[in-house]
């Protein structure tokens, strides 16, 4: 069951959400501003973001104590940004195409997932929508 967290335990997950949304504005200052950055720096400012923004959803799910499903599925789409992450960090690498055909993959699966319920404990909440029962549509 979903229940929202009490603000003790939002302080991390929001910390690094934070630490993570600095990097991506460090990440569009890059694209204005290349000139002020050391070379192949992007690929180091892309990759950060992607990973803590993995870390900080392992966090926060850790702390909202999901079903066992729910947290395996949580696992899969941090290690989906953790491939995107590497594929941004060596993009010069033979995997690195690889690496991105993975997340890809993670991210359409995850989305799936979503789309069908899995697992069944998951709230319809989680991909912006809300459950409207049947009595809901009577005025």
């Amino acid at each position: 069951m979903y229940s929202r967290l009490s603000r003790a335990h939002r302080v991390l997950p929001v910390i690094l959400g934070v630490v993570t949304l600095a990097s991506v504005v460090a990440l569009l200052v890059w694209d204005v501003l290349p000139q002020f950055f050391p070379a192949r720096a992007h690929d180091s400012l892309a990759a950060f973001p992607l990973t803590m923004i993995a870390i900080a959803y392992l966090v926060y799910n850790t702390a909202h104590r999901p079903s066992v499903l729910e947290f395996v599925k949580a696992i899969m789409l941090a290690v989906a940004f953790l491939f995107w992450a590497a594929n941004q960090l060596w993009p010069d690498l033979r995997q690195a195409t690889l690496f991105n055909d993975i997340a890809i993959a993670l991210f359409v699966l995850d989305v799936f997932l979503v789309m069908i319920g899995w697992p069944s404990s998951s709230p319809d909440e989680s991909f912006g929508e809300t459950y409207a029962g049947p009595d809901d549509s009577k005025g």
